[in-house]
């Protein structure tokens, strides 16, 4: 079948007739004229705005729109907005400002949706795991992510303090473990421009990221350990400047070979130089304490004590004692053969290298000069990068030291500042050996002055106790003068006892008859001092009024009763000439100590009484009329409080406190003076 063919229709009717098309023209011929006469701007604006009657029907009540009005929940209808579609499509300004209309609608729907609030619970968790995996693969492969440190660094910026304590403790696990055993030197510019395989570049990439990264981690504790907080409480912790500092004194100790070690000793000298003796203070003290002891080198420790006698001078030495107490562990001094003073250094001749004369060089080619220089710059390259010290450097090192701690000791003499007297002559008296000779001469005016004037600072000391008692913010400066004035005779004797300054003493103008009167004057006073066995690490109870305790201003643990001995054996029995001791000096000292041992503690009597049986083994036959009631050397009477010491008359008297002491409660003290006798009835 065929498919019918679908019909047409006709739109426009055929004209009538002929006359159609002439008509057409007229008509548009006449709307030409009509419209030129038009206004059509002066019509559209008087033309009404179907906006503007919505608007005003909405505002009427009038629901001009389609939709159905709604029912509310109080039983009300009211009627629902519908969209003008009109007035917008008829507005013409809408098609200029839709673009922007539509990138604000897109930055509202992007800022719309906001984090929820993490619990600081969850924060400090999340951390955790971070820290924990970051630490993990710097642990086990540091060069394979070097941005890691960095990444340690950005979880620190938190707000919450128990996520910056604990990024503060993961780097510091994280640098001791990973820090070579090496210094890494800056890069150079030359360095960047030399042609080096993947692994040298990779390692240098590494070290430079390493070095960066711990730079601004030791920045980071000095900012926390400057920061003045709150004191911590049980909830809290810690504070942040505690752990910053702890952080610091154990890197100290750990890496002390490393760069930036400036940093580190300048954050424990700042807290150092502080007046509050809490914590934090002691560890400090003791990570110097422990520098200066393990160091092998001398660098360290050289500029440990740079920047502590530079805080010392900067606070006009208003310092504790420990703090200067701290030269007393300088390994390198006890090591150190040169002399000094508190400006030159005098080192041993035969240590100096001397250059050999040209008869005894060895003849080498000029090829062998240039491979001996070259493998002399190799080996100068392998000690760096060994970051050992050569003999000679390691001499200079110390002698640097010794002068900066000499020149502390001798301005604290000058300034006699009474808090730190103690600790100067202590350290005087240790490292008197070192000490040049042509300096003894003022270094002994010195200690005689502050023998002479320790009464008159006592008086002092005395009544500025009872003005800061009255101030409650500053504690008491206690001050032990006869403790002082054992210290200055054994500075004395030990000056002469370390070089054989005793041959020179006529050339020098040196007499010690001073001190030897002043100790004299000061047995009895030694004798019922009630912390004469105390040291500076024995137990004592502080005051009951609160006071602070005499133990803590000890210098170190040699007690009263060891300075004593010790000046009683440079007196008595000088290792340089012990047989040129006078008789009367022998004897005063043997009847005066005899009669201290009666007040003095059982330890301490004991020390005497050995004393005594060195002195009776060594000078037995000068003394021996003391202990015999019927042979008198002198005339007169005994006087055991005289100024001086050939005044007190000691041939008049005898040694009748041995009687006291065969009955003496400590066993031990009866057998010495059961040995004594038996040595006296040997030289009768």
């Amino acid at each position: 079948m065929t498919s019918r063919a679908s019909k047409r229709r006709r739109l426009t009717p055929p004209p009538e007739d002929g006359n159609a098309g002439v008509d057409g023209a007229k008509i548009q011929k006449q709307f030409f004229r009509s419209a030129s006469g038009w206004d059509l701007e002066n019509d559209y604006e008087n033309r009404p705005r179907k906006g503007k009657k919505k608007k005003d029907k909405k505002a009427n009540g009038e629901n001009s729109g389609g939709r159905l009005p709604m029912r509310t929940a109080e039983g009300t209808w009211v009627a629902q907005d519908d969209v003008d579609v009109e007035s917008i499509a008829s507005d013409p300004e809408w098609l200029e400002s839709s673009g922007d209309e539509e990138a604000v609608a897109e930055e509202a729907k992007i800022q719309v949706p906001e984090r929820p609030k993490i619990p600081e619970r969850e924060q400090i968790r999340i951390a955790q795991e971070e820290l924990a995996q970051i630490a993990t693969k710097l642990n086990e492969d540091p060069e394979e992510y070097p941005g890691s440190f960095k990444a340690l660094a950005a979880i620190g910026e938190s707000r919450i303090v128990a996520i910056q304590k604990l990024c503060l403790a993961t780097q510091l696990a994280v640098y001791k473990d990973v820090i070579p055993g090496y210094r890494i030197r800056p890069a150079s510019e030359e360095a960047a421009k030399e042609k080096l395989s993947k692994e040298v570049k990779r390692v240098r990439t590494y070290e430079q990221t390493l070095v960066s990264g711990y730079h601004e981690y030791l920045k980071t504790l000095a900012k926390y350990a400057s920061s003045k907080t709150a004191p911590a409480g049980r909830r809290s912790g810690q504070s942040m400047a505690s752990v910053a500092i702890a952080c610091a004194c154990t890197l100290v100790n750990a890496v002390p070979h490393f760069n930036f070690r400036g940093d580190l000793l300048r954050i424990l000298v700042r807290k150092l130089s502080t007046r509050e003796l809490d914590g934090d203070f002691s560890k400090c003290r003791e990570a110097l304490q422990k520098l200066f002891q393990e160091d092998e080198e001398g660098r360290a420790s050289m500029e440990a004590v740079s920047l502590l006698t530079k805080m010392m001078k900067a606070k006009d030495y208003r310092v504790d004692e420990t703090v200067l107490n701290l030269f007393l562990h300088l390994r390198l001094l006890s090591e150190f053969s040169g002399k000094a003073s508190n400006d030159t250094v005098d080192r041993r001749g035969d240590d100096a290298p001397q250059p050999k004369k040209k008869k005894d060089r060895e003849f080498r080619t000029k090829k062998q000069r240039k491979m001996m220089k070259e493998q002399k710059a190799a080996e100068k390259v392998m000690q760096q990068a060994d970051a050992t010290v050569s003999h000679e450097e390691r001499e200079q090192m110390q002698s640097e030291t010794l002068k900066m701690v000499f020149a502390t000791y001798f301005r604290i003499l000058k300034a006699r500042s009474p808090q730190l007297m103690g600790a100067v002559l202590e350290g005087l008296a240790k490292y008197a050996h070192l000490i040049n000779q042509q300096f003894f001469g003022d270094l002994l005016e010195a200690l005689k002055d502050l023998i002479r004037y320790s009464d008159m600072d006592k008086t002092e000391d005395d009544d500025e106790e009872k003005e800061e008692e009255e101030d409650d913010d500053d504690t008491p400066t206690i001050r032990d003068t006869s403790r002082e004035s054992l210290l200055c005779t054994v500075t004395a004797f030990a000056l002469l006892a370390g070089q054989d300054a005793h041959n020179a003493r006529s050339d020098l103008h040196l007499d010690l008859s001073f001190f030897i009167t002043n100790l004299y004057r000061s047995l009895l006073g030694l004798s019922v001092n009630p912390d004469l066995e105390l040291g500076a690490k024995s137990l004592q109870l502080t005051d009951s009024e609160g006071g602070a305790s005499r133990r803590d201003f000890k210098v170190n643990i040699q007690t009263t009763t060891v300075l004593l001995m010790r000046c009683l054996t440079g007196v008595l029995l000088p290792p340089w000439n012990i047989r040129s001791v006078p008789p009367i000096r022998l004897a005063a000292f043997s009847k005066q100590l005899m009669s201290a041992s009666v007040h003095m503690p059982e330890k301490s009597t004991q020390a005497v009484l050995g004393l005594m049986q060195d002195v009776l083994h060594t000078h037995g036959k000068k003394i021996l009329a003391l202990w015999n009631t019927e042979e008198r050397k002198g005339d007169g009477v005994y006087k055991p409080l005289s100024e001086t010491v050939e005044g007190s008359n000691p041939f008049t008297s005898t040694v009748w406190e041995g009687e006291l002491l065969r009955k003496h409660y400590c066993p031990k003290v009866r057998d010495e003076v059961k040995g004594m006798e038996k040595m006296l009835k040997g030289l009768s």
